[in-house]
């Protein structure tokens, strides 16, 4: 990766300018020219390094989400997964190293919608599924520091009912053009708002407030991890007594190697943890001394944990929130 590529992906994943022609604000601050800048996303979005360059929603507040499995069997898993990845109210569908080896991330407009997809999902499968809806955020910022000098600021928060953000219309429509990142054009803003039904400044305005207000939780470069070399990553779990969970997970939000860290709905009597956190790592055994490390520094060798690791991708894109018809009025 040359130093032009390393600088955009690295240092524009959050803080992205949010102003008329911000590719050339960006070109501007790396020395070089507006053209390059955008050439240069277009060939790491080609490359699958760069998925969309854009809006990172906060968990449960412009919509419903969770966390789902489901165990396939393993002569059926390709085919199921190939079910589950159709849906479009799925973002995220990976294969990990457990009974339960089918992990999805599912979004959609509201609780009932997201009930009903997850209804659908063991009907056309024929597996039953177990739901586990965020309760807790103590970390998740989904940026990668690829010269590890510092962890992102991410402020954590419980999730309350009153946190979801009934949109308007137009609202929308913006979150339903916001889906797909932004065009690769020198007024990407301009180009979003006629198709959300807004001119350019009332847009910009929109997506400064929605950033000031914790909608939305970044805004700038996504990127792969698998294609950045982080290609052992593990879901680590603990099942904790329930008045440890956010001390403990204070504790792990704040370790460099912990990229994700949250509290989730147990599923009894088939899935006893509560506490998450996710380690993206280069090598396996790296990501196994991380671990260890964790458990004999914070006191966590006496509770039950797992380590699932990833194993196959299947899908990953960015959360759809608005179905295509709403998004276009």
């Amino acid at each position: 990766m040359d130093s032009l590529d390393f600088r955009l992906i690295n240092e524009f994943q959050r803080d992205f300018p949010l102003e008329p022609q911000p590719f050339a604000e960006i070109a501007y601050r790396l020395c070089t020219d507006e053209e390059t800048v955008l050439a240069a996303l277009q060939r790491l979005r080609g490359e699958g390094v760069v998925s969309r360059v854009g809006a990172v929603f906060a968990p449960r507040r412009v919509g419903a989400s969770t966390l789902a499995a489901l165990a396939a069997p393993n002569d059926r898993i390709e085919e199921i997964a190939a079910r589950v990845s159709a849906r479009p109210e799925v973002n995220h569908n990976y294969e990990r190293e457990h009974r339960y080896n089918l992990w999805f991330v599912v979004t959609a407009r509201d609780e009932v919608h997201l009930l009903r997809t997850l209804e659908a999902i063991e009907r056309d499968t024929g597996c039953q599924v177990i739901s586990l809806p965020l309760e807790h955020e103590f970390y998740i910022d989904l940026g990668f520091d690829l010269a590890g000098v510092c962890k992102a600021p991410s402020s954590g928060r419980r999730i309350e009912a009153a946190d979801l953000r009934e949109l308007t219309l137009q609202e929308q429509q913006v979150v339903g053009a916001l889906q797909h990142g932004l065009d690769l054009v020198p007024r990407p803003f301009a180009r979003l708002g006629a198709e959300a039904g807004m001119d350019e400044a009332e847009l910009i305005a929109t997506l400064k407030r929605w950033r000031g207000e914790g909608l939305i939780k970044r805004f700038g470069v996504v990127v792969r991890h698998h294609e950045l070399g982080f290609t052992a990553n593990a879901m680590v779990v603990w099942d904790l007594p329930d008045a440890e969970v956010e001390r403990v997970g204070g504790l792990l939000a704040a370790e460099p190697e912990v990229t994700l860290c949250y509290r989730r709905r147990r599923h009894m009597p088939d899935w006893p943890y509560n506490l998450f956190c996710m380690i993206h790592g280069r090598e396996r055994a790296g990501v196994e001394r991380a671990v260890a490390s964790l458990r004999e520094r914070f006191g966590l060798a006496p509770f039950p944990h797992a380590i699932l690791f990833s194993c196959r991708r299947f899908k990953q894109r960015g959360a759809h929130y608005v179905a295509p018809a709403a998004a276009h009025g």
